[in-house]
């Protein structure tokens, strides 16, 4: 009896299932590349329900065909660090940095994190989701289903939280998963100038409410000179820890303080950044499970010519991730497609390794490693159709969204040509 599925792609030039057997991925592992050639997928009730050859598929039945035309078919991505939720938008600081006005300058004129900590907390929560709505329906359109969102921009109890709660009700009533992290610890606002311990102390203090109305499941803090130092950072995320929530770190983006370290020691989820990390750090990264999200868009933007030291991380046996870090000011883009090119062209990473960091280990910095970045039978039907003839091609054409159409759970969330129908929100 043929089997009956309500969608059949079919005619895959390339499917690349990244289905391993384990994960985080690390060293070897990270140059192996889950791949069928001629092949066909087959989705019923939002889930796949089997993989094999396109020769296989022609005998099933099936709602709808989709012919891939040869071309690549991939998991949906996943964007492990972004700040989707913020006001306003800071295009007027890119004169300033151009004539070499220094940061802290910037910040004295008002603008830097100042600037959108201002807006954020000016912005009421429903204009604040229609305006996130709008940036996470192009990181959509761009192959990416799954995607962290951190607060950060409101550095006071009242704004924290709205922040929070525009991330859950965008993965309440939006296609794409948004997990959301507890970012309070970004900053030191003006209020608690010189009083960095207070301001901290006043964070923790948001955690059972945050709890309660199960707005994060990760905390972060910027353990960074001149914001948190590495004592502070660990004991925080140790307090965070103890009441039940995992922790990230924003580590050494700048300079070698050892928070590259101390992510690894306390067993953080991910240290993101990790641009200055120390070769004692790295080597301690590879013996942990802490995942290394590497985000080459900022450096690209920031124009600081120093670039996080990839290959000594995928040598020595780091998993690394690669991430957008979507904010209005370090790294303004939704394109996940842009930084596999930077990834390819600055951080020195192959295809295969590529691959790997923007499916199974950007899942697993995020603890999606068992329901996202992978396709297998059982497994949400998030999937992307590329307009590309194999999976080298991406990392090689860059500038251009490769995207022909890409599915969450089994229906289509965004068709190229197609941005303008009601596709994007469930």
């Amino acid at each position: 009896m043929s089997q009956q599925f309500d969608i059949i792609i079919e005619n895959i030039g390339q499917l690349l299932t990244m289905d391993h057997q384990e994960g985080p991925l690390k060293g070897e592992k990270m140059k192996e590349l889950p791949l069928i050639k001629n092949a066909a997928v087959g989705i019923k009730n939002g889930l796949v329900e089997w993989v094999g050859k396109h020769e296989e598929a022609m005998s099933f039945s099936a709602g709808e065909r989709v012919d891939a035309k040869g071309k690549l078919v991939s998991p949906g991505l996943v964007d492990p660090h972004t700040h989707l939720v913020f006001g306003g938008s800071r295009e007027h600081e890119m004169a300033l940095k151009q004539q070499g006005v220094p940061y802290l300058e910037i910040l004295k004129q008002g603008g830097g994190i100042l600037s959108t900590v201002k807006s954020t907390r000016e912005t009421s929560e429903e204009d604040l989701y229609q305006k996130a709505k709008f940036h996470l329906d192009r990181i959509l359109s761009y192959g990416v289903t799954t995607v962290e969102a951190k607060s950060g921009y409101g550095l006071d109890r009242e704004t924290e939280l709205k922040q929070l709660r525009v991330a859950k009700k965008l993965n309440e009533n939006h296609v794409a998963d948004v997990v959301s992290t507890f970012l309070g610890a970004h900053a030191i606002p003006p209020e608690f100038k010189g009083r960095s311990d207070e301001f901290l102390q006043e964070m923790l203090r948001m955690l059972d409410q945050i709890e309660k109305e199960e707005l994060a499941e990760f905390v972060d803090i910027f353990c960074e000179t001149g914001v948190f130092t590495v004592e502070q950072s660990r004991q925080f995320l140790l307090k965070a820890k103890e009441k039940g929530f995992d922790v990230k770190i924003h580590a050494d983006e700048i300079d070698p303080l050892g928070g590259t370290e101390m992510a690894a020691e306390i067993g953080a989820v991910s240290g993101e950044h990790l641009v200055g990390a120390s070769d004692e750090g790295i080597k301690k990264l590879s013996q942990s499970n802490t995942v290394a999200v590497l985000l080459p868009g900022t450096c690209f933007y920031l124009a600081k010519g120093k670039y996080a030291k990839a290959r000594q991380m995928l040598e020595e046996g780091v998993a690394v991730a690669l991430s957008t870090d979507f904010n209005p000011g370090s790294s303004p883009t939704e394109n996940i497609q842009l930084i596999m090119n930077l990834a390819a062209l600055q951080l020195k990473m192959t295809p295969e390794e590529i691959w790997n960091s923007i499916t199974v280990n950007s899942a697993y910095a995020i603890n999606r490693g068992d329901v996202a970045g992978k396709i297998a039978i059982g497994r949400k039907a998030d999937l992307v159709l590329w307009d590309a003839p194999n999976y080298h091609y991406l990392p090689y054409h860059y500038g251009v969204n490769h995207v022909n159409t890409v599915w969450k759970a089994g229906k289509a969330a965004f068709r190229k040509g197609k941005e303008h129908e009601q596709l994007f929100t469930s």
